[in-house]
């Protein structure tokens, strides 16, 4: 917080009072100064004898003069009389919170004081008593009056400094509590991509394999493509990425409802990378033409894939498929300018182009996403049906027998729209087709009429 300018006033204010002081002091009067909490109040008991009320030996003018002279110190008195209560009142306000009984108190004596001698005032005025040299009291109310203004400014700058303290240490919990909420959401994370929630396949024998286990598996395979998908997005922003200039690289003319949507382009990058050759054996891998093994032996694959850590199974089998496969992945998904400009190297992809398995947290999460794509693959050729995998044009038209929609939020104009207004803006994920089950590709949707179906 800065208090740089209610300091600057308090030092003003200071200067002007030293010189005021100082004027006062030079009279060489013989006035008595009273004192209340600090502050200078004139003493209403001053006498000094002058009759400024009726004075027969002074001439009209003269005595017109000297009772607006008179009017004058009174009114400045009563401004200093204000101003003292209004510091006291300050001062009553900041002793509440916390708690200050001696604060509070000298206050409250220093309001009660004020209203006594501006009540003393008011008597003698009515009783035209006023006994006081106009340049004396004029002189103490505006001592009085900076007094008072500089209590008032020292009191607002620990207000101030108390509110910083109190936002400061708001600022410190919330910190503290987004840090809890960010590992809640990590561990939940990581509980929704762990094999835990793969038991269903235990004891899951090749004959009573169903299309069913296959979108199972799928959707476990989905959460690791959008969570590696999320980690290469957050490296982009940490890197400085323009991301919109991005996202119309991978589809040139979207339009999005929302700008979070956005994500779902880097999704699609990385799903249309990792199943393409799908539905090839091995992922059609340096084979030509591709051994094609039995469905039971990819079903075994499976079986013993599908709860293996990669680095693990990577380490023991350094040139299996599945390693051929992870290799050529990386080089598509992870160009070399994005990893140069990510991490400032290519330490990775050299690793990677010698059979090896980096450690860092990108590779960790990419591996662990191929890995679950290349058991879905195994899975996939278990099946005694062809496996087939299609992608959506742009502009089509919305199906739900073959398409689903990646937003929950409808995307028609009006209520009463029809879903055939809708078109596909571009494919987020393929779908699969195993025998005559149709599993729907995720899009998303444009209107028609707009750039990204165009």
């Amino acid at each position: 917080m800065e208090t740089i300018k209610p300091k600057s006033a308090l030092n003003i204010r200071s200067k002007k009072l030293a010189k005021t002081f100082q004027k006062v002091i030079s009279l060489g009067s013989a006035t008595k100064l009273g004192s209340n909490n600090g502050i200078c109040m004139l003493n209403s008991h001053l006498k000094v004898k002058e009759d400024l009320f009726t004075d027969h030996h002074t001439k009209p003018h003269q005595g017109n003069s000297k009772n607006r002279a008179v009017m004058e110190a009174l009114i400045a008195r009563l401004f200093a009389g204000v101003t003292t209560i209004k510091a006291a009142y300050a001062q009553l306000q900041m002793a509440q919170h916390p708690y200050n009984n001696d604060s509070i108190q000298a206050a409250d004596q220093a309001v009660v004081d004020e209203l006594r001698a501006i009540s003393e005032l008011k008597r003698r005025f009515m009783k035209k008593d006023l006994d006081l040299s106009p340049q004396v009291t004029i002189m103490l109310a505006e001592i009085q009056e900076q007094q008072s203004l500089m209590k008032t400014y020292e009191i607002t700058i620990k207000r101030l400094e108390a509110e910083l303290d109190f936002k400061a240490s708001n600022i410190s919990s919330l910190t503290k509590h987004l840090h809890d909420c960010l590992s809640f959401n990590k561990s939940l994370e990581k509980k929704l991509n762990s094999s835990g929630s793969l038991s269903l396949f235990d004891n899951l024998s090749h004959s009573s394999l169903s299309p069913s286990h296959f979108v199972h598996f799928l959707h476990h395979t989905l959460r690791s493509v959008r969570s590696f998908s999320k980690l290469m997005m957050a490296e982009m922003e940490s890197a400085h990425w323009d991301l919109e200039a991005a996202v119309k690289f991978i589809h040139p003319n979207a339009l999005f409802t929302k700008p979070p949507h956005q994500a779902f382009a880097f999704e699609s990058f990385v799903c249309i990378t990792m199943f393409e050759a799908f539905n090839y054996p091995n992922f059609n891998v340096q084979e030509d033409p591709p051994l094609k093994h039995s469905h039971n032996v990819y079903f075994d694959k499976f079986k013993r894939l599908k709860s293996l850590n990669p680095k693990q199974y990577l380490t023991q089998n350094p040139n299996s498929y599945f390693s051929k496969f992870l290799k050529s992945k990386y080089l598509q998904v992870v160009h070399a300018k994005m990893e140069c400009s990510l991490f400032g190297n290519l330490n990775q992809r050299k690793v990677v182009n010698s059979g090896g398995y980096p450690d860092s947290a990108f590779f960790i999460a990419f591996s662990e996403m191929a890995k679950r794509v290349w058991t879905l693959h195994c899975l996939a050729l278990s099946f005694q049906d062809d496996v087939t995998v299609f992608q959506i044009k742009k502009n089509a038209r919305f199906s739900e027998v073959y398409m689903e929609s990646v937003t929950e939020e409808p995307v028609s104009p009006s209520a009463d729209s029809n879903c055939t207004d809708l078109r596909v803006g571009f494919t987020v994920v393929p779908g699969f087709k195993i025998g005559k089950t149709v599993i729907q590709s995720q899009v998303y949707l444009s209107l028609p009429g707009s750039p990204a179906s165009s």
